[in-house]
């Protein structure tokens, strides 16, 4: 089974107005409700190519009751926690010429709820995959995807990690199966800019030195790269299409890299499936479809 964690979900109101206009009442021309968070996202298109997960984390209020029922029409199980204090986030997202966002707080997640997290833990088992992704809520230690992946050390299960620097920093020393930072990430955990794709490949191979068995890297319309556990550096040449929407799209990546290994145990068939499956959720509104993926992996070429 794969299992994502995601913190703190949301709802994400989308709305578009032609020519906002600050301190008037303004009319929507668009609106979309999408069911938010990086572990949302990565079981939603786990579900369109057809595996099984299971959503964690931390849900309240009636927009968390809202989101259970989303990650049901989205076709994945969730296994939330329901906080008491407060409610799951609704974020507004502008789009007007230029793109604002307001995000909401969230609940007031307390140590009882986390300990609830962890005894949901004890449930995985060999060959089991987790996915911690995204950013801690302000009311969870920080620690806490170091005390995640030091429960679950020693006991054959692939943890895969995509946040920004030293939340992934922290979690080298337990060896995650894979991690997924983009170029510019790459570049901030060592305080540079990474220009050229032998930079990025260096700088990937020093993260994998410091404990991560497979590095992938996206660097948007220069494609991706990965360094794998057995010493591999694959490169992939970037999807091709008109960009609607950068949100989700790491995610995407990151379960259709998961989608390609399971099936095939493959690192260069698993890169191709996450590059197609990450430019499918940047060309759509939504999150990319298997067909549009599945229709993207022919495409691709190497970079």
């Amino acid at each position: 089974m794969i299992y994502t964690v995601t913190f703190n979900p949301a709802l994400d109101y989308v709305v578009r107005v032609d020519h906002f206009k600050l301190g008037e009442v303004n009319r929507t021309a668009e609106e979309n409700i999408f069911y938010g968070g990086k572990g949302i996202n990565v079981s939603a298109v786990l579900a369109n190519l057809g595996y099984e997960s299971r959503a964690l984390g931390f849900v309240a209020g009636f927009t968390g009751e809202e989101i259970e029922r989303g990650a049901k029409r989205l076709g994945f199980e969730s296994d939330f926690i329901h906080v008491e204090k407060g409610m799951s986030r609704i974020n507004v997202k502008l789009k007007s010429g230029q793109e604002s966002e307001i995000n909401g707080m969230g609940p007031e997640i307390t140590q009882g709820d986390v300990d609830k997290l962890f005894e949901k833990l004890e449930y995985l088992k060999e060959g089991d995959v987790i996915v911690l992704s995204g950013s801690i809520p302000s009311s969870i230690d920080r620690g806490i995807y170091e005390r995640i992946l030091a429960k679950l050390q020693g006991r054959g299960i692939l943890a895969v990690v995509d946040a920004e620097k030293e939340l992934l920093l922290n979690v080298l020393k337990y060896h995650p199966f894979l991690i997924k930072p983009n170029n510019h990430e790459l570049g901030d955990m060592f305080g540079t800019v990474l220009e050229s794709r032998e930079e990025i490949s260096e700088y990937a191979g020093r993260l994998q030195k410091m404990g991560a068995a497979n590095v992938l890297v996206s660097m948007a319309g220069d494609g991706s790269l990965l360094v794998t556990e057995d010493g591999q550096v694959c490169r992939m040449g970037a999807a091709r299409g008109k960009v609607k929407n950068s949100v989700g799209a790491g995610d995407s990546m990151v379960a259709g890299f998961l989608a390609g290994y399971l099936e095939k145990g493959d690192y260069s068939h698993a890169l191709r499936l996450g590059t197609a499956a990450g430019g499918a959720t940047a060309f759509s509104d939504g999150l990319g479809t298997r067909e549009r993926i599945m229709e993207l992996y022919e495409a691709l070429g190497e970079a």
